[in-house]
């Protein structure tokens, strides 16, 4: 703030007037992502956007003047501007008025530099992703940005109608629209290239989401599959597994290349196999004892760790791994000397502030926990942990010690996923659907190193157009329980409510249709790859070639390798040895 308290207005006995400015600039920084289910909530989601954008861009426009003098127009020579999805893509018009208001350039000047400087990277085929606000925020927050992005569009406008265009198609890709703008399609017009996180996702990006802005310029479209630091993500977290690494292959050279490891997928000998397990089985009881610190749950050790930690959305599918859990619970009170091993259900998650429904969720895999937990029948067999407060920290120490990476959301809806990689690079074996990165972890490792199962993208639309819930409700064994458990009083939702919104959601439906992730489709598949993976676990010697399969062939998910793709195909920039 400017002034941090306003004297004259305490002493005018305003006194809470004294600190409001203070406080309504403390808010831009104040939480990251705001709920933004109401019109103030969305002010201030773009007041967010506008000040990181707008401070960011200027920061850089001085560099480039201190640098290169004052004449703009070679400023895309010296700086890309990568918009990592649509949240900064305000950028665009603020660039365009930094350039015109502050520094002399004409609007076709301006531009083509703008132009040449941002590339825009898809992270989600989600509709809801698209990012649209109401003009008026702009007109209130921004005037000046909103005559740009106004007059952006009318040249849009123009420049398809001169491209034959037909008027629907144009309005449909027009950038504004009535009183919505469509900040996706801002990015699309003015980014020298477009690329999705993942080869699937990139495909349906230009099949599909983006298929308008695909046919005219096909060649700004690009793939640049996700990648996660070994650094972290393996030395840092893993250290055991780091020095066995070492050892196998003789220096600590995977650290700046993970590639390296490619070249040691046969060095996976029976000491190897044997040491990778005693590595395992140490950091699952070093995540043991963390989690009875922190959640005062006590697991087992020996049990199978089968890990889902994610963004809590409808499509990941933590419901259908919820399903399976208490699936699970049920056949045991049926059978006790059903025959599995023992299992640890980890789940780590956030819900954004405004969706009930996941929450709801949240609050679900939690009912079950309580219900497993706590049944002496079940004697500890299985457990369900919910990690609170999810976010990097905690997936330090939970990745190391996972068995079971859960991939599972529906098939054409993970944009790319990451944690897949992290799991992978640890020896954690994929559960789940050809979706995102995980058809590259599949192509990288093998169909006899992964667990797959679901329908596919391509398989999706026909299986949708006669998909009836009730009928897997009524013919799938074991699932009218499940289902009926949510409110049959099986479990408690403390009269909220929200179990019966989620069984209704799944059988009934409402604004979306029923069941619109297809959860109960893929139940049966999901619950025979389940039991199939957990059976496979016994024979220890087996799994661990599995993980060392994993681990020797995951050098193509580093980040290394994504960074040096954008450089190289996207910045055009070459690399320079680091001394």
């Amino acid at each position: 703030p400017i002034e941090e308290f306003d004297y004259d207005a305490f002493n005018s006995q305003r006194f809470t007037d004294a600190i409001i400015d203070r406080e309504r600039t403390m808010d831009i920084s104040r939480v990251l992502y705001p709920n933004d289910t109401t019109f103030e909530g969305k002010v201030l989601r773009v007041r967010q956007q506008y000040f990181f954008c707008s401070a960011s861009l200027q920061e850089i426009v001085e560099n480039y003047v201190r640098h290169h003098g004052t004449d703009l127009n070679g400023f895309a020579e010296y700086n890309a501007v990568q918009l990592n999805d649509t949240h900064p893509v305000l950028a665009i018009p603020e660039l365009m008025r930094i350039l015109m208001d502050e520094h002399g350039l004409g609007w076709e000047e301006a531009w083509a530099v703008v132009s040449k400087t941002f590339a825009y990277t898809n992270h989600t085929v989600l509709a809801e992703a698209l990012e649209t606000w109401d003009i008026h925020i702009f007109d209130r927050l921004f005037p000046r940005i909103s005559e740009i992005v106004r007059e952006i569009d009318r040249r849009f406008r123009i420049d398809m109608a001169e491209r034959g265009l037909d008027q629907g198609t144009i309005d449909y890709m027009a950038p504004v629209s009535g009183n919505t703008v469509r900040m996706a399609w801002i990015a699309c017009y003015a980014s020298y290239s477009i690329n999705g996180v993942a080869a699937l996702h990139t495909e349906i990006i230009k099949r599909d989401t983006l298929k308008e802005w695909y046919a005219i310029w096909p060649e700004r479209f690009n793939n640049k599959t996700n990648g996660v630091t070994p650094r972290r993500w393996l030395k840092q977290c893993n250290p055991r597994l780091a020095a066995l690494l070492d050892e196998v292959t003789g220096s600590d050279a995977w650290v700046r290349d993970l590639t390296v490891l490619s070249d040691f997928t046969e060095a996976g000998t029976d000491d190897v196999l044997t040491r990778l397990g005693e590595i395992k089985h140490a950091n699952k009881v070093d995540f043991a004892a963390w989690i009875k610190e922190r959640e005062g749950v006590e697991i087992d050790p020996d049990s199978i760790f089968d890990v889902q930690i994610k963004r809590l959305h409808e499509y990941k599918r933590q419901l259908l791994n919820a399903f399976y859990v208490l699936d699970l619970y049920f056949r045991m009170k049926d059978d006790p000397t059903l025959d599995t091993p023992n299992r640890v259900f980890i789940f780590g998650a956030k819900a954004a502030p405004g969706y009930i429904r996941a929450k709801a969720i949240i609050k679900l895999i939690n009912a079950i926990g309580e219900l497993v937990n706590n049944d002496k029948d079940i004697n500890g067999r299985i457990k369900v942990v919910f990690v609170h407060n999810y976010n990097v920290s905690p997936a330090e120490h939970i990745i190391p010690a996972a068995d079971v990476s859960e991939q599972i959301s529906m098939a054409g809806k993970e944009a790319s996923g990451t944690s897949n990689m992290k799991f992978m690079m640890n020896g954690a074996l994929t559960l789940g659907t050809l979706d995102g990165a995980n058809v590259e972890i599949l192509e990288a490792v093998g169909a006899d190193n992964a667990y797959i199962f679901g329908a596919t993208d391509d398989e999706l639309p026909e299986l949708r157009r006669h998909y009836d819930p009730r009928w897997h409700y009524e013919n799938v064994p074991g699932l009218k329980r499940v289902i009926d458990a949510l409110t049959d009083g099986t479990l408690n939702d403390n009269n909220s409510g929200w179990f019966y919104d989620i069984r209704h959601s799944i059988l009934e439906g409402g604004y979306d249709p029923a069941d619109v992730y297809y959860v109960l489709g893929d139940f049966a598949a999901y619950r025979e790859t389940k039991d199939r993976m957990a059976a496979d676990y016994r024979d220890q010697k087996a799994w661990n070639k599995r993980v060392w399969a994993n681990i020797s062939r995951s050098g193509r998910f580093s980040s290394d390798r994504t960074i040096s793709d954008y450089a190289r195909e996207v910045w055009h920039i070459e690399g320079e040895p680091i001394a």
